[in-house]
């Protein structure tokens, strides 16, 4: 049976900045959708990071400093929560949808590691998988495609509704509804069995990497570094 038939579980964060070996969760959501795009079940968090949430940050997803460490929960015990649905969701063998994967779920990881938590790869024995990233999906379906590929461009570009962007329930739901219109729009990806499909993002995430290190080349950047591994960064120590 094709994933298209089967339901999605999405997962996003909103977090404190964009490097994934500093910046905290601030907002969690690991969201279970039907076959029909119909909300099935869901879990979200609001964490107390343990830092300040930078203005810039606050800007994005509309929570202060104040209000986290008001109504967070402790970061420690929101990872581990967090952690153990995505992977109970991996295990049941539905396929995980992540808007640029290798940021999230390379930002969970860290996380896990800070408040010594098993981390999801630890769970599940292996790195995560089957994830669908529609991020790395449409840049190689559709890679001469001009325009950007945030999840607001990509929900304008193939007829889906985001009410609600940089709430990360919000931003989960449509990635999902995202990823099944890829999958009707490009039927091979489609039709192609969870394990292919995962594979060819592990090669396509690399190959969009090399194509962005060459760009970063071109454009007088040359201390910039792109990390080619997907759907995870590998920990430096």
């Amino acid at each position: 049976m094709s994933w298209m038939r089967g339901p999605l579980l999405a997962f996003d964060l909103e977090t404190t900045g964009t490097d994934v070996e500093t910046d905290r969760i601030v907002t969690a959501a690991v969201v279970r959708l039907d076959p029909d795009g119909a909300v099935a079940a869901e879990r979200t968090w609001l964490l107390d990071p343990g830092v300040a949430i930078p203005e810039q940050a606050s800007a994005i997803h509309g929570i202060s400093t104040e209000h986290a460490r008001a109504h967070g929960l402790p970061a420690a015990a929101a990872v581990e929560e967090i952690a153990a649905a995505v992977a109970e969701g991996l295990r049941s063998g539905t396929p995980l949808v992540v808007m640029n994967a290798r940021y999230d779920l390379s930002l969970l990881d860290r996380e896990c590691r800070r408040y010594a938590v098993a981390s999801v790869s630890e769970r599940l024995g292996e790195a995560p998988s089957p994830v669908i990233d529609p991020l790395v999906i449409d840049k190689h379906v559709d890679k001469y495609r001009k325009g950007r590929r945030a999840l607001y461009a990509l929900c304008a570009h193939y007829g889906v509704s985001l009410d609600d962007a940089h709430d990360a329930r919000a931003d989960a739901v449509a990635a999902a509804r995202v990823v099944r219109r890829l999958g009707e729009t490009h039927r091979p990806v489609g039709r192609m069995p969870l394990a292919d499909l995962h594979d060819l993002q592990v090669r396509a995430a690399a190959e969009q990497s090399v194509s962005l290190q060459a760009y970063l080349r071109r454009t007088a950047d040359p201390a910039a570094v792109v990390e080619p591994s997907w759907p995870l960064i590998p920990r430096s120590r």
